[in-house]
């Protein structure tokens, strides 16, 4: 018997003081809901543990468990929660809902405060979050404007432009922390797991309001090593394209000021770029070696631009892009932030 609420998807989770997974610190890397904090009741050694005991005596594994939740739920009480006050309403879960959230969820209850389960816990909250994710992309009312254009035209740039201006926007890069080329490896961090950038797109676009317009960029069905959902994949080829436009020199300079961690580690440029010599030839290659040695940024970033990317570029209608064809064009004049600011303008002022 227990002494709690139960709540069940969907809910208003906002409605809660915070949500708390009390699940491990790697089960909450790899994914958890948005906005929750990870409060463990068992170390990752501790879980491992108890669940190596369990094979060979269900009951020791218990008892072992139960110890470990129950000084790791003090050590939470005489810290996390020592300042709470009565009005603190938490919405706390695990993986499925069993002893680990029920214990603290108990726990709580029994101090005074309104703490709740989450019925099924993770694992209902996944398979609720797909489902209604793919009925946004797929059964919704929603209508996504897809920026194209070369590599180096500034598409993340122009979001967020955009987004300054009060526009809705879906910057898959940002979420999947890659630039989604070649380059784009992330610099600082490294990518989320596939769990984890389903959640936060899923979060993302709850927040939108569907009657209005959401801006994202052309992306590939991988952003590095992440996939889009098909989902969403299926709604990026039936959107209306933009094509957004910027002079090669400036392209140039936005590469040089997106990547400058390259410059201060040519070895590692030196390395990706050969990857390409199956592609582009052991000749161009070795020329952009030779550059990167002698530091000659400015002609090998145009090299780079004009002699790879822009080959590689599948322009919106072409029978190899799965992109419609542009419904309109805007020219971005150079890399300053107004101009960008004023591409923002024109696009949000174009009867889409």
């Amino acid at each position: 018997m227990h002494y709690f609420e139960t709540t069940t998807l969907p809910a208003d989770l906002s409605e809660f003081s915070e949500i708390i997974d009390v699940r491990t610190p790697a089960e909450f890397a790899i994914d958890h809901i948005p906005g929750a904090i990870n409060l463990p009741v068992l170390s990752n050694e501790e879980r491992i543990s108890v669940g190596t005991l369990h094979k060979s005596s269900a009951f020791e594994a218990r008892k072992l468990g139960a110890g470990l939740v129950s000084a790791n739920a003090a050590k939470h009480l005489s810290e996390y929660f020592l300042k709470k006050d009565l009005s603190y309403s938490p919405l706390l879960y695990c993986w499925r809902g069993g002893m680990r959230s029920r214990s603290l969820t108990h726990i709580l209850s029994s101090v005074g405060w309104r703490a709740q389960l989450l019925n099924g816990g993770y694992s209902a909250f996944r398979k609720w979050m797909v489902s209604d994710l793919e009925n946004q992309f797929e059964h919704s009312d929603l209508k996504l404007i897809v920026l194209s254009g070369l590599t180096g035209v500034g598409k993340t740039r122009l979001l967020h432009s955009l987004e300054e201006q009060g526009a809705q926007v879906l910057d898959l890069e940002g979420m999947a922390n890659h630039k989604g080329s070649l380059l784009g490896t992330p610099h600082t961090g490294a990518q989320p797991s596939q769990k984890f950038f389903e959640s936060s797109l899923w979060h993302q676009m709850s927040k939108f309001d569907p009657a209005k317009l959401v801006y994202t960029e052309a992306e590939s069905n991988k952003i590095g090593k992440l996939h889009c959902p098909p989902s969403l994949w299926k709604k990026l080829s039936e959107s209306p394209v933009i094509e957004i436009e910027l002079p090669l020199l400036e392209r140039t300079k936005l590469l040089s000021e997106e990547y400058p961690h390259f410059c201060n580690d040519p070895a590692s440029l030196s390395d990706l770029l050969n990857v390409l010599r199956r592609i582009r030839g052991n000749a161009l290659v070795d020329t952009w070696q030779k550059q990167i040695k002698e530091q000659h940024w400015e002609i090998f970033l145009t090299s780079i631009l004009q002699d790879h990317y822009d080959l590689s570029y599948r322009k919106p209608g072409d029978e190899k892009s799965i992109y419609s064809s542009p419904i309109a064009s805007v020219q971005v004049h150079s890399i300053s932030a107004d101009s960008y600011l004023s591409a923002a303008t024109e696009l949000i002022e174009l009867e889409l």
